[in-house]
């Protein structure tokens, strides 16, 4: 993921272009040593590919559609066709080496009211799940029930998290015993684990409370999903895999970014499969089948290892556990038929709710006070870092929020005005702050200060302000 922007957007940005920039070269390089040739990859047709998954990717973890309760499978499908019916799904404007694009997936944030959720230099707004204690007024019962029917989704698979984590855990602390039998027991319990909740992860999770719980609930407990929506039938063109010459991609190699560090993402998916769109059942396809969704996986930045295509079909459900999207890279392989998919996050919620930046403002604004007779409004304090530090939340409330949420935010009405409330009040705190940098602006003005105390001032409020022109300028253009 790319590194987080800081609030006054220098050293930030210029660390994730610095990033951007190794990783135009690491794939130029990867993809020059290639040449003509493809690297090798395995699916589920491949004799080596579940050795492959359980020594390389053993913390992707699989289940089957059948191991999921059929009430949830009709409540949560029946939300994503809800939505849909309704146009809640919306291609996003994202920013990558300073150019704009639409993605070719449609998209939804729904999670805990209040939190955001930023990729690609994009923050999203939630759509809030019906919590208890928040009053959500949703645009139709529809919408709310498909809300809930997510929130039900999330709740289902924090539990399997937990479960697959303490799974994984249980192997560990075995192995390091260097027990013959339980050596055994993993691999033909790896086998079934694959595929279904697997009896070692079940039956053993007394054991294993190894990992401090603690640590485990905040890896798990998904504060939110982003739902993906699109139908390849629609699309003129989709890019080609580069590396392994999978076929058409919905989604392009990446890390997910902005998440809780080792946290689990947990994705159901969801393809309109209809008799039409039937697997080539012929033995002579080789590599995967183009009609069907797969998810790839490789080691990221490796050309050793072959890569992994595994197929997706209606209801499954697969989870990466622990560091596995740090150390590798996953891609979505479209197959035929329309898809959804709710991917279940524990967004870095650190700088990225209502919360957060409510009381961000508020910090800033215990710098400027009222005279009780004359209503007359001053700055308590001239010093450079108080200014600075109002100024930095000036601009991250204009910039990583207000306009992010009127660029693009107009669409979250198809479901509800949650939003509304808190842009108006984060609003206030912005013309606030304006009228703060007009008292620096007059202050500053003023001779009776100390040159040198002055200066200082002056010289960091002048680079947030550039940088304030430059963003504005910016966000004109977008």
């Amino acid at each position: 993921g790319a590194a987080p922007l800081r609030a006054d957007g220098s050293g930030g940005t210029m660390k994730r272009r610095a990033g951007e920039r190794e990783k135009e070269l690491k794939k130029k390089k990867l993809l020059e040593e290639l040449g003509e040739n493809r690297l090798p990859y395995l699916t589920p047709s491949d004799a080596d590919f579940h050795q492959l998954w359980k020594t390389k990717y053993s913390k992707l973890i699989f289940r089957k559609s059948d191991t999921v309760p059929e009430e949830l499978h009709q409540m949560v499908q029946e939300s994503f066709l809800t939505l849909r019916e309704h146009n809640c799904f919306f291609q996003d404007l994202v920013r990558i080496k300073a150019k704009d694009f639409l993605t070719p997936v449609s998209r939804i944030l729904i999670g805990n009211p209040g939190c955001t959720y930023k990729y690609l230099n994009t923050r999203l707004f939630t759509v809030p799940w019906p919590t208890e204690g928040y009053d959500i007024n949703y645009c139709s019962p529809p919408i709310h029930d498909a809300c809930k029917a997510l929130m039900r989704l999330n709740d289902y698979l924090h539990i399997e998290a937990v479960r697959a984590l303490q799974g994984q855990n249980f192997f560990e602390t075995k192995i390091k015993d260097r027990d013959k039998d339980t050596l055994i027991d993993r691999e033909q319990s790896f086998a079934t684990s694959l595929t279904e909740q697997g009896s070692v992860s079940r039956n053993q999770s007394s054991v294993c409370v190894a990992e401090d719980d603690r640590s485990l609930k905040n890896r798990t407990s998904y504060n939110l999903t982003l739902l993906n929506y699109m139908d390849p039938l629609q699309m003129l063109y989709l890019k080609q895999e580069p590396y392994f010459g999978m076929g058409n991609m919905a989604v392009s190699w990446h890390h997910d970014e902005n998440l809780v560090e080792r946290s689990t993402v947990a994705v159901y998916s969801y393809s309109c499969e209809d008799s039409a769109v039937q697997e080539s059942n012929e033995q002579e396809l080789k590599g995967r089948d183009p009609a069907v969704w797969h998810v790839g996986l490789k080691v990221a930045w490796d050309i050793e290892t072959p890569g992994l295509a595994v197929p997706l079909h209606q209801g499954d459900i697969y989870l990466m556990l622990d560091d596995l999207n740090m150390t590798h890279q996953h891609c979505v392989l479209a197959g035929l038929s329309p898809r959804f998919s709710s991917t279940h996050r524990v967004a870095d919620s650190s700088r990225g709710t209502l919360e957060y930046i409510i009381g961000r403002c508020e910090l800033a604004l215990q710098n400027l006070q009222t005279d009780s007779h004359s209503k007359a409004l001053s700055l308590k304090s001239l010093e450079a870092a108080v200014v600075k530090q109002a100024e930095e939340i000036h601009n991250e409330v204009e910039f990583e929020w207000l306009r992010q949420f009127w660029f693009q935010g107009k669409r979250y009405l198809k479901c509800t005005d949650w939003w509304l409330k808190p842009m108006a009040k984060l609003e206030e705190f912005w013309r606030k702050l304006e009228i703060m940098t007009s008292l620096v602006l007059s202050e500053v003005r003023k001779e009776q200060q100390i040159e040198e105390q002055r200066n200082e001032t002056i010289s960091c409020f002048l680079l947030l302000l550039k940088e304030r022109q430059k963003l504005r300028k910016e966000w004109t253009a977008r």
